[in-house]
């Protein structure tokens, strides 16, 4: 296993393919921009749709389908289980509940963590705006993780966020059970979530578990000031450095993080 000084993950949410506010210009220029960092992981933590619909589901995959990337993660927002879509969904991108490992091979604490793990959550629920990931799912994501060992990068991507995203308005559909998924996820030893859902990036850092909201790549569907956007991270040995790109061109805004060691598992 050969090691790397970087892993680097582009992660772009809420298309809303077919919306009034959806712009393929916007979609074009980030695409061009993920192709040209040439990451070694896309993930996309849902809403592909506006309204669960079979014509947005084949535009969404249409736009994916010109990411230049081996590894595509993909699940399922709230707006894609409206009107029965997770039956479109599967059909289009495949199972809601993922696991996948990949070579990864960056060093930590001068060790090298020789694969990543990537758990993908379904945590919409059918015709609603909130999320849930359930009692039932808990065991299985533990499984998931206790599968891979104590030594890799541990990553889950859902849509909905499990922490409250400055500038967004009143909180009204964060994750019915956030707090015992939080749970969950410290007691897994995860590293890094990847969400969206509220189209406004951020970065929260809570047990040392690094939590990035994305904002919405190809729509004006914006709060107040925010742009269109998407994020890429950068994992190094040391450290971890988020860059907001805005979808429709300029400067990137760059947020960095020092690793944190985990504690040996229970």
């Amino acid at each position: 296993m050969s090691t790397r000084e970087r892993y680097v993950v582009a992660q772009l949410s809420d298309l809303h393919c077919n919306d009034p506010r959806f712009d393929a210009g916007l979609m074009q220029r980030a695409i061009d921009t993920i192709n040209e960092a040439q990451p070694d992981l896309v993930c996309v933590p849902g809403d592909l749709t506006v309204k669960g619909y079979r014509d947005e589901f084949e535009c969404a995959a249409h736009w994916l389908e010109h990411i230049v990337c081996e590894r595509l993660i993909v699940v399922p927002g709230n707006h894609d289980e409206r009107n029965v879509g997770w039956e479109l969904y599967d059909e289009h991108f495949g199972d809601r509940w993922q696991a996948h490992d990949f070579e990864f091979g960056v060093k930590h604490k001068g060790a090298v963590q020789e694969r990543v793990r990537v758990v993908a959550v379904d945590s919409a629920k059918p015709d609603l705006d909130d999320g849930e990931v359930g009692r039932n799912r808990y065991g299985w994501i533990a499984d998931r993780f206790e599968e891979c060992g104590p030594d890799a990068f541990r990553l889950v991507v859902m849509h909905h966020h499990l922490v409250s995203i400055p500038g967004t308005g009143r909180e009204r559909n964060i994750v019915w059970d956030a707090g015992d998924v939080l749970q969950v996820l410290e007691e897994c030893e995860v590293d890094l979530v990847l969400a969206g859902h509220k189209h406004v990036p951020h970065v929260w850092s809570v047990n040392g578990i690094l939590i990035s909201t994305s904002g919405t790549v190809s729509t004006w569907r914006t709060r107040g000031l925010t742009p269109p956007s998407w994020t890429l991270i950068t994992i190094s040995a040391e450290r971890i450095a988020f860059e907001i790109f805005p979808s429709s061109g300029g400067p990137a805004v760059r947020e960095v993080f020092r690793r944190q060691v985990k504690p040996v598992m229970r």
